[in-house]
């Protein structure tokens, strides 16, 4: 991934892993005994992020949401993933109450510590101009004071249109951008921050992804922090000429070899200067 004209500043970026309960990682990344109350603070003195898919599943209350951001350092993020009813729906404009339970269920206890929130939709879920819009006009801009970023997980093909994007940019959504090749991979950028999930990591390297590929990745992220954009990750559009604009940037080991993940998120780090 070439690098990208210089700029003079940079937004924040974060590496992590899906969750950080996973058994694999016990004896692996986890130290033999760790007690499993104990695997958060581990993690988050390693990584800079978690992707929480817990919150797609279950609704959590605030006891939860507090308990995690005193149990993380400074600077730590947790990217939430929106509760499936929001997303898994026929008709998208109809979704209001989810989104507001979702969104007043105590996640803005994590204050600073929160970030994205990622609504996912199905893999079946057709890109329809007028019903998506609905949805995205139903996205609120902030929760008790603390503003929000919303991060748009779409997997049919159908979202890979230029419609697709001027929506998704309208409405100062991020749409995550996918490494893998059972999903639409496209990384377009369509709001103030990137969002990849990069699900590759194999088991036969011990970092997840051999020494090259993680300093790809690196330069595009410093990429994009920078304002610019790599030139080599696959688009629906020709990116043209912008005005370089720091960008905070979320990049997670998700899938593939997942005990491998940790490893990869901390290599990143590592090249990035950010080692835990």
């Amino acid at each position: 991934m070439a690098k990208g004209k210089a700029v003079a500043s940079a937004g924040a970026i974060r590496s992590g892993v899906g969750g950080w309960t996973y058994e694999p990682w016990r004896d692996n990344f986890y130290p033999k005994g760790l007690a499993h109350s104990k695997e958060l603070a581990y993690a988050s003195e390693r990584l800079s992020a978690i992707e929480v898919n817990g919150t797609y599943y279950s609704t959590f209350k605030p006891p939860t949401f507090a308990k995690w951001r005193d149990e993380t350092p400074e600077g730590f993020v947790f990217s939430l993933k929106a509760n499936r009813f929001t997303t898994n729906r026929r008709v998208l404009a109809e979704a209001g109450d989810s989104v507001q339970r979702f969104v007043g269920s105590g996640l803005s206890g994590l204050g600073p510590k929160l970030g994205p929130l990622v609504w996912q939709f199905a893999p079946t879920k057709v890109f329809d101009p007028i019903d998506f819009e609905a949805f995205l006009k139903l996205l609120p801009a902030e929760v008790d004071g603390l503003p929000l970023r919303h991060a748009l997980d779409v997997r049919h093909q159908s979202f890979m249109d230029p419609a697709y994007l001027a929506l998704a940019r309208r409405y100062r959504c991020a749409t995550v951008f996918t490494d893998s090749d059972g999903y639409p991979s496209f990384a377009d950028l369509t709001g103030d921050f990137v969002y990849a999930r990069l699900m590759r990591t194999e088991p036969r390297f011990k970092t997840g992804y051999p020494p090259k590929a993680l300093d790809r990745w690196a330069d595009a992220a410093r990429n994009w922090a920078g304002g610019g954009e790599p030139a080599d990750v696959p688009r629906v559009e020709d990116p043209g000429q912008t005005a370089a604009q720091p960008r905070d940037v979320f990049m997670y080991f998700i899938s593939g070899a997942k005990e491998r993940a940790p490893a990869a998120a901390m290599a990143l780090l590592e090249r990035l200067g950010q080692p835990g």
